[in-house]
């Protein structure tokens, strides 16, 4: 796993073996920044990363140099490891939350201008989260939506669908808030 764009280009991250997540592909992160890109100034938003895993899609905000990033993980160990690594890369505007990403997308503490989901992709409830984060309020008037998915799940007729981006066996859909 590598650090694709922004101050930590190239940097290689090395999760634990046993590491219990599904990493986004490299290829699928960069051609979702480069989407990102041209869609928003991204150091100038406020980032919510949802099911953070290995904390991959937060340091590549981190490293583009995104105003602040809010992760949260549910998973002791990937807490750990995503906490452990924001502060050796010094990311002092990474802030990691050890929390159920449901619990967190039905009492938001603020609102976000990008909200990035990549739950488990056998999730029994993955098919409820765009509705959650259009109806929690976590989501700023402008901002963008993504979730990360399998194939075998179509988000067309969702509030706020935008796109959806394939990138070999990665799926993203973008939701903007004013497509609703």
């Amino acid at each position: 796993m590598r650090i694709i764009s922004g101050i930590y280009r190239g940097k290689i991250l090395k999760p634990p073996k046993n590491f219990n997540a599904r990493p986004t592909t490299d290829f699928a992160k960069e051609s979702l920044f480069n989407i990102l890109h041209n869609l928003t100034d991204i150091e100038q938003c406020k980032v919510l990363d949802l099911f953070a895993g290995t904390g991959s899609i937060s340091y590549e905000f981190g490293s583009r140099n995104a105003l602040s990033i809010t992760s949260v993980e549910q998973d002791p160990a990937n807490y750990r490891y995503i906490s452990k690594t924001a502060g050796e890369l010094g990311f002092e505007t990474m802030h990691v939350i050890h929390s159920d990403a449901f619990r967190f997308i039905l009492k938001p503490y603020e609102s976000f201008d990008i909200v990035f989901a990549d739950p488990p992709f056998d999730h029994p409830r993955l098919k409820e989260i765009p509705d959650l984060v259009f109806e929690s309020g976590i989501l700023l008037s402008q901002g963008w939506f993504i979730l990360e998915h399998p194939a075998e799940f179509q988000f067309r007729d969702f509030k706020g669908f935008y796109q959806q981006r394939t990138y070999g066996s990665v799926n993203f859909t973008l939701f903007h808030k004013n497509n609703t």
